[in-house]
């Protein structure tokens, strides 16, 4: 279960880039690509980055004093950058496919999922990354779309 765990917390969503990452060599793709490059960095980049600054909140395994199942730095837990930007990512695509939205915000889901039971984020962790992703990723689609027409 541990080997599962870390898969999904750790490396799954390199996965997900890489997929991602196949479509955006195709030109009619410029577009979503650069909606996600912006609705990733104001998820990951900037509102996570000031939340973090101004409420910082210890990970479980530094106020448990436990061993995370992945390493990572004792930084602050809320919220997490990575359901911010895999909610982000995937509710773009949403506007654009729907099935793969879905698949991709369930994909981020297992991601938070496992980052929790790593001992690395509180659920209020992903639940706000998630929030915070999905309304970045809509904000930069209608905004958008309103720049390109």
């Amino acid at each position: 279960m541990e080997t599962v765990i870390v898969f999904f917390g750790q490396y799954f969503g390199y996965i997900l880039i890489g997929l991602l990452a196949v479509f955006f060599f195709k030109k009619r793709f410029v577009f979503l690509a650069l909606q996600m490059l912006a609705a990733a960095i104001l998820s990951r980049g900037i509102i996570t980055e000031a939340i973090r600054f101004f409420f910082p909140q210890d990970r479980p395994f530094v106020e448990n004093g436990a061993t995370p199942l992945i390493e990572h730095a004792a930084s602050s837990s809320f919220p997490s950058g990575h359901a911010s930007l895999f909610f982000a990512l995937g509710t773009v695509l949403y506007f654009y496919n729907k099935k793969a939205g879905i698949l991709f915000l369930l994909a981020s889901a297992a991601i938070g999922i496992a980052r929790v039971a790593a001992g690395l984020h509180w659920p209020i962790d992903i639940i706000a990354g998630a929030l915070i992703g999905i309304g970045s990723g809509w904000i930069v689609v209608k905004l958008s779309h309103k720049f390109k027409h």
